[in-house]
């Protein structure tokens, strides 16, 4: 063992030495349909009128007044009830990490279903908070049961429900949603997290119930919106409980670049409707294929992605990138997701490229 080796082992904590990072396939020369990213670029005019008012940003100064007009126009576009208030993260991953922060009281839990997005766990235990994995059930639904079973034994800091769920893409029962959202008001302390990262492609959002229950929070993303490389999340909350997460933001965790974007990206939020339409219109089209697909077995889809059940994952995922497509093979992640590929809806063509490659590869 080298003398570096030696001192990582003494000095890094056991627990992070035993984890696996955050794993981000190269993409090199593939056509990208693994990350749920919205596959379209601004129109040429639009990109000149961004990159001019880039170019003015006030680069030499730290991001106040531009980040504060990010977040009332932000406020005022996505419609915060009363009482409550938005703060802003770079990306929902550092807002997970922030609540988890403000959370992590000794004998602390987070709750989550799954499967489903990975930073809830990895962010939980990163901050010393134990972490409870409730399986949903086969066909993916919340197992009410269950659920209610871990809330009342465990007592969770905070509850997270993807709405709708990474990687299955589905939105729940609202009726078993409500139960558990009360079943964490009876206890007097405790969090329900909706996370809606990908609410522009969903039939259904909890941001206007969310002035009812004062321990819920919705959290949302730009990332889905178009605007991934820019970085830029938001939680939404009873203004006293938005006040005291914000205690634990980071000054200046979000940049000139990042508030400047996203007004931009507001003040044409037309364009963007636009390209969503065109994603939620391609993913039926890509649901109608994939049902006459021999081998093939697609789940509902309220999301920018599709999950489907193929015969031989690996296989499967392996032919599609031999033929220039790269997806996510799930089927390794949890159990409920054995031979599951995870399909981003991605432009007309691409589109078109997938299923060919995935007809292919079956």
């Amino acid at each position: 063992m080298s003398s570096l080796q030696q001192r990582l082992q003494n000095t890094v904590r056991q627990d992070v030495q035993s984890m696996h990072g955050y794993a981000i396939q190269p993409s090199a020369g593939l056509v990208k349909l693994d990350a749920m990213e919205n596959p379209f670029r601004l129109p040429e005019a639009l990109q000149r009128q961004l990159g001019e008012r880039l170019g003015r940003a006030a680069l030499n100064r730290y991001p106040v007044a531009c980040v504060h007009e990010a977040l009332s126009a932000l406020s005022r576009f996505v419609g915060v009830p009363e009482g409550c208030s938005l703060m802003l993260g770079n990306g929902s991953d550092e807002l997970i990490t922030m609540l988890s922060m403000a959370v992590a009281v000794p004998g602390a839990c987070v709750l989550a279903p799954l499967p489903g997005f990975v930073m809830y766990e990895m962010s939980a235990r990163l901050q010393g908070l134990q972490f409870l994995g409730v399986p949903l059930t086969a066909d993916f639904e919340l197992d009410e049961p269950a659920m209610l079973a871990a809330i009342e034994t465990h007592r969770p800091a905070i509850v997270y429900i993807a709405y709708p769920n990474n990687p299955t893409a589905n939105l729940w029962n609202d009726e078993v949603i409500d139960r558990i959202v009360a079943a964490v008001g009876r206890q007097g302390r405790g969090l329900v997290v909706f996370d809606e990262a990908y609410q522009p492609f969903s039939s259904r959002s909890w941001l206007q119930r969310m002035a009812q229950h004062e321990h819920v929070l919705v959290m949302r993303t730009l990332s889905k919106f178009g605007l991934a490389g820019v970085r830029l999340g938001y939680l939404v909350g009873a203004t006293p409980l938005i006040q005291e997460i914000e205690k634990v933001r980071p000054p200046y965790n979000v940049s000139v670049l990042n508030a400047e974007a996203t007004l931009f990206a507001i003040e044409h939020a037309d364009e963007f409707a636009r390209q969503a339409a065109v994603l939620r219109a391609e993913r039926e089209r890509l649901q109608a294929a994939l049902k006459q697909m021999p081998g093939a077995q697609p789940f509902p889809s309220e999301a920018n992605m599709i999950l489907v059940r193929v015969p031989d994952a690996r296989r499967a995922f392996e032919g599609m990138k031999e033929r220039g497509v790269l997806v996510k093979n799930v089927s390794t992640m949890h159990p409920l997701l054995a031979n599951c590929l995870r399909l981003t809806v991605g432009t007309p063509d691409e589109n078109t490229l997938m299923i060919d490659a995935l007809k292919a590869s079956l």
